[in-house]
């Protein structure tokens, strides 16, 4: 049987018209959630007027801007689907993106507007939405008839899709549903303890589940304040923090890195923010200490696109005494630990992290295969994560199944050795990845960013330093300097970008 989800827009506007809801902090513009259900309503006619129907994909590129969640509730409002594209891909690697999704309707802003020109995409089927003229965004959703739509969205329904490279390849779409809204909104919602007097930021890329997903749309649904940036801004970050502006704040953990070595993070006041969150990529342990000391007790948590995306976050009470751990499955989340032949493990021993719950997508949109080889048999999300849960009932992650090797015969997890290494004075960052080696099998290649104005120690002290903290199977056989890492929106490192043949810097 189906359930139904209200159309959260209108409910919004009933239950708190007056109350802000979004603060452009670029034009400055506020709009409260009465204004917000009348733009969505008419952007939905807008895009009605333009041939879109029911089912019907709707791709948008852009920066963070309120027009894009008119957009996202507009395609609700519709059943329609929502494309958000990733901005820091060039034109080339679009086209295979938009030829998977075949939209009916391309909206860009100006910052974009080079890359927009893709094959089978005709100039009349794309609207740019900083154009000021007739024929731009403002102007066509104020001059078009307002669509309500249906008062309720079945749970099960695509909303929108992510298409998502993670580490290893081909993008694919995510399917999300509204009911994978509703659910990450009740699990984020009790583990940050947001509420409608909240200010959050919406800075993560909107491409990404980050950036919908933590905390935005669960703030818009409890009738927070989201303040809008257009992408991250380490100044404006920071001037906001200084203030103490946000009450909820969620970032990766390259961004946390970035706030640590500002001048002002010295004298900052953290306490001032309620809430701390960090996913997308682990936290350094050595980088958590820092942000501990400032009263400033961050949160891991752990999901994926494909979870919607909480299952994990850590209660800010056990932060001090559970580094590490990215707390416990939340509210409507399941979680099993299983070894390769799918049972489950006892207590403390680790395996690959299953998942089950409303908020884990149905699969991929139009690959029947890779959404059944994403699932076991008896419907379990596999996620491809190891990880390990203590007498208390907190987890930890341990690493990607794939970043595993076998070096000697013993098991190693890259996450374990790159955590160390990030611990080093000199190190900001690290990444492992396996080389052949015709005594050991395998053996790590250790990647190492430098910190700010450091250099890197001599290879035989990092040899030193490791052997010291690990056991010498999992010390790294070689080490290559670089000055950045190709990264996913999320922040995690792409290993499969990384070169062994590349030279030390």
């Amino acid at each position: 049987m189906s359930t139904f989800i209200p159309d959260i827009a209108a409910k919004r506007a009933a239950l708190t018209p007056d109350a802000t809801v979004f603060r452009d902090l670029t034009s400055g513009l506020s709009i409260s959630y009465q204004e917000f259900h009348e733009r969505a309503a008419k952007t939905a006619g807008l895009l009605a007027s333009h041939g879109v129907s029911a089912g019907d994909r709707v791709a948008v590129l852009c920066r963070n801007r309120i027009e894009f969640f008119e957009l996202l509730f507009a395609c609700a409002k519709l059943s329609a689907i929502l494309v958000p594209l990733n901005w820091r891909m060039p034109a080339a690697e679009l086209v295979p993106v938009v030829q998977d999704a075949m939209p009916a309707l391309l909206l860009f802003g100006a910052e974009d507007a080079g890359t927009v020109d893709i094959p089978g995409l005709p100039a009349s089927a794309t609207i740019a939405l900083d154009d000021k003229g007739p024929a731009g965004f403002s102007s066509l959703r104020d001059n078009s008839e307002s669509v309500t739509g249906p008062a309720q969205w079945p749970s099960e329904q695509c909303w929108y899709l992510l298409y998502t490279s993670g580490t290893t390849g081909k993008p694919k779409a995510v399917i999300q549903s509204f009911g994978m809204a509703m659910a990450n909104y009740v699990n984020i919602r009790q583990a940050m303890s947001i509420s409608a007097e909240d200010v959050t930021l919406s800075f993560l890329p909107l491409f990404h589940t980050a950036g919908i997903n933590l905390v935005t749309l669960p703030t818009f649904i409890e009738g927070g304040e989201v303040l809008v940036m257009p992408d991250f801004d380490i100044d404006g970050v920071m001037k906001l923090l200084v203030e103490g502006v946000p009450d909820t704040f969620f970032a990766v953990p390259a961004i946390y890195q970035q706030i640590s070595l500002q001048p002002a993070f010295a004298t900052i006041d953290l306490t001032a923010i309620r809430s701390w969150g960090c996913g997308g990529a682990p936290m350094p342990d050595e980088l958590l200490g820092e942000y501990i000391a400032r009263g400033a007790h961050i949160c891991n948590g752990m999901g994926m696109t494909e979870t919607g995306p909480t299952v994990f976050i850590m209660d800010p009470g056990m932060v001090l005494k559970k580094i590490g751990s990215v707390g416990k499955p939340q509210l409507l989340s399941s979680v099993r630990i299983v070894n390769p032949d799918g049972q489950d493990v006892p207590g403390g021993a680790s395996g690959e992290l299953w998942f089950s719950g409303p908020g884990v997508t149905p699969g991929y949109w139009q690959q029947d295969e890779a959404t059944a080889n994403a699932f076991s048999n008896d419907g379990w999300l596999m996620s491809g994560d190891i990880g390990r849960r203590d007498e208390d009932g907190y987890y930890y992650i341990i690493g990607r199944i794939k970043d595993m090797y076998i070096s000697g015969g013993e098991n190693v997890y890259a996450a374990e050795t790159e955590n160390i290494l990030a611990g080093h004075p000199d190190i900001m960052e690290a990444a492992i990845i396996a080389r052949p080696d015709e005594k050991w099998g395998e053996v790590g290649c250790a990647f190492l960013l430098a910190k700010p104005g450091h250099d890197l120690p001599a290879d035989s002290d990092l040899t030193r330093y490791c052997r010291d903290q690990l056991a010498p199977y999992k010390v790294p056989k070689t080490f290559i300097a670089v000055t950045d890492f190709p990264r996913t929106a999320a922040g995690k490192v792409q290993k499969h970008l990384l070169k062994l043949n590349q030279k030390n810097d």
